[in-house]
């Protein structure tokens, strides 16, 4: 006579393992749909990039425009100062249509410096270009004149999501020997030709430029009006 079959008993330990096995499953799956979203929705915002980590800097400087006037004069010319929030090397921008007064960072795009710095630079081989004996702080030298700028926005501001422009703005203080001889704030904006890093660093570099080319202007005029 064959002996019945035992009767399957059902192990604690293996239903346990299966049920956690289980849930660690959903879990991750859970897990990988929510990331899947995130990453979607970031590559259909026009902010985002790529990931590639790119540096820029303002490009070849532009050819000098015809009929500018000359600044005939020795100059010191002290760094450009800027805000703590813009003491960096981050591409900023603003989004306008949903809260302005929030600068931002573009997460894989960089300048190869902070903006005053690239400012300062292209301001002070500009004024060589115009006939100013520039000298800076550390030459140890005395000039007749001082050049301070404050750099007040330098970001690409966005009215819409499609829609952005870059907007510089500071101001210059130009110091004689014992009293100020003028000071003036300068702007510039300039439509980006895209709604991206690199569209509002092509932007801002053309901004600067206009900027640099008005307080140039202003400060050949300034010192050809000063008494000496």
């Amino acid at each position: 006579m064959t002996p019945a079959p035992e009767p399957r008993v059902r192990r604690a330990g293996a239903s346990r393992s299966s049920v956690f096995a289980s849930a660690r499953v959903r879990v991750s799956a859970a897990l990988c749909a929510l990331v899947g979203a995130l990453l979607a929705s970031a590559c259909s915002y026009p902010l985002v990039g790529n990931g590639e980590r790119v540096a820029y800097d303002f490009g070849p400087a532009t050819l000098a425009r015809g009929g500018e006037q000359s600044v005939a004069k020795q100059l010191l010319v002290y760094d450009v100062v800027a805000p703590a929030w813009m003491n960096s090397a981050s591409i900023h921008y603003r989004l306008a249509f949903r809260d302005a007064s929030r600068p931002q960072a573009y997460a894989g795009s960089r300048w190869v410096m902070a903006p005053a710095e690239l400012l300062g630079a292209r301001l002070r081989q500009r004024l060589a270009d115009a006939g100013a004996g520039v000298i800076v702080p550390g030459d140890g030298l005395r000039a007749p004149a001082a050049l301070r700028v404050e750099l007040d926005e330098f970001s690409q501001v966005f009215d819409a999501q499609d829609r952005s422009r870059a907007v510089v703005r500071l101001r210059a203080s130009l110091v004689g020997a014992r009293a100020l001889i003028a000071q003036k704030s300068f702007s510039a904006q300039q439509a980006a030709a895209s709604h991206n890093a690199e569209g509002g660093v092509h932007a801002l570099a053309a901004a600067s430029d206009e900027v640099i080319e008005q307080l140039l202007d202003w400060v050949a005029a300034s010192l050809k009006d000063a008494k000496p």
